[in-house]
């Protein structure tokens, strides 16, 4: 596939998931324009390890917290005390919370980030996760409740220390 038809398939799902994460059009545009940049200046050392999606989203996302942290817009979790009744979904729907997450989601390991980012990120299903890692419908499921547990952990950990 050239870099053309690379563009055309994937912009529109690289943009959404940058929009997901940041709840902005400006920063999503520029975020995926700063993507497409770096895929196309390494584009030959793409090995197909993965899917191309998968791929261009770890560049995004590393674009995104690149961009974020020239802007200094990442916070600390020093006040971040989690409401028993409110699940991590609902959190990051609150954006002061959200970004105490992500940065907690920055955290953890792979396969946990990417499992969660997928799912609550870019609303894929769990079969759609699945299919990406080429693994199960189940292993997707609980790859995300094992990530949400970790992130949970790590802001439980943030509180108390």
């Amino acid at each position: 596939m050239n870099f053309e038809e690379l563009y055309k398939e994937y912009f529109n799902d690289v943009y959404r998931y940058i929009l997901k994460l940041s709840s902005s059009h400006h920063i999503a545009e520029e975020v995926t324009s700063d993507t497409f940049f770096k895929a196309m200046r390494s584009i030959d050392s793409f090995r197909g390890d993965c899917d191309v999606r998968v791929w261009l989203c770890q560049i995004a996302k590393n674009c995104y917290y690149s961009y974020l942290k020239k802007r200094n817009k990442i916070n600390s979790l020093e006040d971040y005390t989690p409401d028993e009744n409110e699940s991590v979904e609902e959190a990051v729907a609150d954006e002061y919370d959200a970004k105490r997450i992500k940065k907690a989601l920055h955290e953890i390991e792979e396969p946990y980030k990417e499992v969660f980012m997928w799912r609550v990120f870019a609303d894929m299903s769990f079969k759609q996760i699945g299919q990406i890692f080429g693994k199960t419908e189940n292993w997707a499921c609980v790859t995300y409740h094992r990530a949400k547990a970790k992130i949970l952990k790590k802001l439980e950990d943030e509180n108390n220390g």
